[in-house]
């Protein structure tokens, strides 16, 4: 059961009030863990596929435990530090990543493969029939270019904490997801490549 800050008090506050009380009393970090575990598992395993994401969401919380010291609430709040923990990892395995598309690109269109990409972008260009040429699209983006566009697409996260979770302008992820929709919808030969919050 995920838990919830008392209606009073500010999620991101609260956040960070359990970051300082779990120098002194590491339990406290558990709560942080129920907040946020689920959606960051989400979130790599739309990079990554679900068995990576298992080790990675759990690897992201290890990380985040280990350096709570250096969490300064002053340059952002927990849930994109986190986010740019998990996106962090998952540029560790980037190579295994970059495999999945090639491998997506050369799979029928009518086909679909396990978890990760292929049923993200699957699920965002069936009516297009345009999977190859999307995801040799995605692949061909810059790391930079590629995080934003996923962290807005799988993360859901506003524009506001893709640049607290790159340590990027704000202004930089407008441009940066522009520049990807331009680049994506020119590879599908004008056809919108995405639903959502993505094309907006």
């Amino acid at each position: 059961m995920r838990m919830v800050a008392p209606p009073d008090v500010p999620v991101a506050a609260d956040d960070a009030a359990l970051i300082a009380r779990s120098w002194h009393d590491p339990d406290a970090f558990a709560t942080l863990y129920d907040r946020y575990f689920d959606e960051i598992h989400r979130y790599v395993a739309g990079r990554l596929g679900g068995h990576a994401a298992d080790d990675l969401a759990a690897e992201t919380f290890l990380v985040a435990f280990k350096k709570r010291q250096a969490f300064d609430p002053g340059r952002g709040a927990v849930r994109p530090w986190l986010y740019g923990i998990a996106t962090n990892l998952v540029a560790q395995h980037r190579r295994s990543e970059t495999r999945r598309l090639e491998a997506f690109q050369r799979s029928p269109s009518g086909e679909v493969a396990d978890s990760g990409h292929e049923e993200w972008v699957t699920a965002r260009v069936a009516a297009a029939n345009a999977q190859g040429r999307l995801a040799a699209a995605i692949k061909r983006l810059s790391d930079g270019d590629r995080d934003v566009l996923l962290l807005v697409a799988l993360a859901e996260l506003s524009y506001e904490e893709v640049a607290q979770t790159l340590g990027i302008p704000f202004g930089t992820v407008g441009s940066r997801l522009n520049r990807v929709r331009k680049k994506l919808r020119k590879a599908l030969g004008g056809v919108n490549p995405m639903i959502g919050g993505f094309d907006g």
